[in-house]
């Protein structure tokens, strides 16, 4: 039986669409050589960028990301400005990272090398269920 509209129009039917419940990141890691969500993945490191046009927009897009994606149980920085405090290293300090930003596993929040791009940041999400993974966190793996 064909419907029509309000304007004599024929309704062509519509079929039922399922909707995929969303699964986190954290639960489900993007196989190597995949991508998820802007990013990409080689199965022990997801890496995407976040930009905003001020970097406490950016942050924010970047706390929310973490909180779906279920690492709002990782401490990170306050504010944007509490974050642009990790971008050089204090002096006399010890690196333990050649990147510039803010560390806490399984986790990176890096400034991007080129200092002129001050509202960007990398997000980099590592994989917890890969065995040895704080040692290959923190490189000490070899």
């Amino acid at each position: 039986m064909v419907h029509f509209d309000e304007f004599g129009f024929a309704i062509e039917p519509v079929e039922e669409i399922t909707a995929v419940p969303h699964v986190p990141l954290r639960n489900n890691f993007p196989e190597a050589g995949t991508t998820y969500m802007g990013g990409s993945s080689d199965g022990w490191e997801y890496r995407t960028i976040f930009a905003g046009t001020k970097l406490a927009y950016t942050y924010e897009m970047v706390k929310q990301f973490l909180k779906e994606e279920g690492y709002e149980d990782v401490p990170l920085p306050e504010t944007a400005e509490e974050l642009r405090r990790f971008s050089k290293p204090g002096k006399g300090q010890l690196q333990f990272f050649v990147e510039q930003g803010y560390v806490h596993n399984p986790i990176k929040i890096l400034f991007p090398p080129d200092r002129r791009q001050r509202s960007i940041l990398i997000l980099c999400v590592y994989n917890e269920q890969v065995p040895g993974h704080l040692m290959r966190f923190y490189d000490r793996a070899h």
